[in-house]
């Protein structure tokens, strides 16, 4: 006899086995929502949850009398979703943003063919009309971001000393670079929640970080000077077949930078296509002999220790041994007898050595310390190089001599400007500035800090040497082509060998001029330098006049008047 199954034991089972299910869901959803329903939660908010950026706008930079050389103007940042352009549309797409953007069809055509991805930026630095007329054309998916880019309104002007920024808003060279703490100032951020269609959910919390602005930087570079200084330069570089040439205009009492040109000069706003060679500022980079424009440290040397005078007479042949070496005047010359002004007026290499063999290496090395040598200078200029000076204990047999008329030592065109303010200044070298202040976070301006003063030389010496400086550009010296009618000029002319690195050797020469004016009451400094000529290598010949021409344009720009007074009478005979 068949006997039937108990289904109450079937219905037992069934109903404990449905128990556990459930009470495995139970346990689950307690866990979620009670035990872990804060991590749930968050992990939920950040998927949510939208991070923009807000661009904090970058601070200006100015000349000494606030005109822009560095501004910041809104503008647009363009992308697209390529996944929401439907691919007939694609080729009218575009054209219409290539045409409006200025970029290559083809490259448009590419991005909006990238349906694997959700985003593809199209433009940078897009003005905000061309942006808004973009927007209203019904392209679809197309995004703009308010974004800032950087304009340069004076083009090259100064365009090695202030530099640039690159895509990411950092400054990348000069000025920009230098101070970009001071510029960028800080971005913001604004927190919000989003759908999955990017759009902001209504009624949900949003967090904003109000950006800070970057502060304003005010130069003390003169915009009109530095044009005249910067046209001068190219023309003679141009000229004479150089490879670059500098100018620097100082002022004597307050060693502030007036101007700093170099040719040739790099244009801020197509920077990307320019040599990187042009990024550098050369006159605060790059280093040289300074041949006899060096004189003067010697000079100074020979007057402190009272081992000479003005006064005190040579007898000077044209060739001088020392060591292995026999060193000669620029011409050929019979012995004959000159005073020491005579010697500096006709830039005697022979002469000088005569002097500085007086004092000895030791002491010229202190000199040429003190004034800087060796020693990268502070303001705050970018990429200012030390120059090399070698320890007189290491100086060769032939550099004991060489050195005294600025072979075998290395400078910039900065440290040498440095030198002859110092002079000017009555023996008191001041700290170069370039920065003449900034704005603070009220947009008030502060402005900066007086360079350091140290006294290098005595107010006698840096007289005596100041009117032997005037003899250089009387009618028997090697300046001649740097006197400025009306008024008194004194300065010194530099020829110099020129040590090519890339070859390893000597190769060309540097010429350059350096002086100030009025001599008897000094208010500028003005240093040329040009860098391996083809035609003519002479400082007298080719740095003599744009130095005329830039202190010429600078003491009238500043209504500098002539002091009336003479030059001191000075015996001179023909020399170099």
């Amino acid at each position: 006899m068949l006997r039937l199954g108990n289904p109450r034991r079937r219905i037992n089972l069934g109903i404990i086995g449905m128990t556990f299910v459930l009470s495995i869901f139970a346990g689950r959803l307690i866990q979620m929502q009670g035990l872990d329903s804060k991590v749930y939660e968050a992990a939920a908010t950040r998927q949510r949850q939208h991070v923009a950026e807000i661009p904090a706008r970058r601070g200006s930079i100015t000349d000494v009398n606030g005109h822009e050389l560095a501004v910041t103007v809104e503008a647009r940042e363009l992308s697209i979703d390529p996944t929401k352009v439907p691919a007939a549309s694609r080729p009218a797409v575009a054209r219409v943003l290539a045409q409006q953007l200025g970029k290559s069809e083809q490259d448009i055509a590419a991005k909006l063919a990238k349906t694997d991805t959700r985003y593809q930026l199209l433009a940078r630095d897009v003005d905000p009309v061309v942006s808004t007329r973009l927007l209203q054309a019904g392209i679809p998916s197309l995004s703009a971001e308010k974004t800032y880019r950087r304009l340069y309104p004076a083009g090259d002007l100064a365009g090695s000393l202030i530099g640039f920024v690159g895509d990411e808003g950092t400054g990348l060279g000069g000025m920009e670079q230098m101070q970009n703490s001071v510029l960028a100032g800080r971005d913001g951020e604004q927190r919000v929640e989003t759908g999955r269609d990017g759009q902001r959910i209504p009624m949900t919390s949003s967090q904003r970080e109000a950006p800070v602005d970057g502060r304003d930087i005010r130069l003390t570079i003169d915009r009109d000077i530095q044009w005249a200084a910067q046209k001068s330069i190219a023309d003679q570089v141009r000229a004479s077949g150089a490879d670059s040439g500098a100018v620097i205009v100082m002022d004597v009492q307050t060693a502030r930078i007036v101007a700093m040109a170099n040719a040739p000069e790099l244009d801020l706003n197509d920077w990307r296509k320019a040599p990187a060679s042009s990024y550098v500022n050369k006159a605060t980079a790059e280093v040289f002999e300074p041949g006899s424009t060096n004189k003067v440290i010697t000079a100074a040397a020979a007057l402190e220790a009272g081992a000479v005078t003005p006064d005190t007479v040579y007898r000077v042949p044209d060739s001088i041994r020392c060591a292995d070496r026999v060193l000669r005047d620029a011409h050929a010359h019979k012995v004959e007898s000159m005073t020491f002004r005579e010697a500096m007026a006709q830039s005697s290499n022979v002469a000088t050595i005569m002097a500085a063999r007086k004092i000895g290496s030791g002491r010229l090395y202190q000199m040429l310390k003190a004034f800087g040598f060796g020693t990268r200078p502070g303001g705050g200029l970018p990429n200012a190089e030390a120059g090399l000076l070698p320890d007189y204990r290491k100086w060769s047999g032939s550099q004991n001599c060489t050195v005294a008329y600025g072979q075998g030592v290395s400078v910039t065109a900065l440290q040498m400007a440095s030198v002859y303010q110092t002079i000017a200044n009555g023996g008191v070298k001041i700290e170069p500035q370039i920065v003449a202040g900034a704005t603070d976070g009220s947009g008030r301006f502060v402005p900066a800090p007086a360079g350091k003063q140290t006294r290098v030389v005595s107010e006698t010496t840096a007289k005596e040497i100041t009117t032997m400086l005037e003899s250089a550009v009387g009618a028997e010296g090697t300046g001649q082509l740097a006197a400025i009618p009306g008024y008194r000029v004194a300065g010194k002319t530099g020829t110099a060998d020129r040590y090519d690195a890339d070859l390893g050797r000597y190769n060309g020469y540097t010429a350059s001029f350096v002086g100030f004016a009025p001599a008897d009451k000094p208010r500028l400094v003005v240093l040329s330098v040009v860098q391996n000529p083809r035609k003519g290598h002479f400082g007298g010949q080719l740095a003599a006049p744009v130095f005329k021409d830039v202190m010429t344009f600078a003491i009238k720009s500043r209504k500098i008047p002539p002091t009336g007074s003479d030059a001191p009478p000075v015996r001179a005979r023909a020399g170099q």
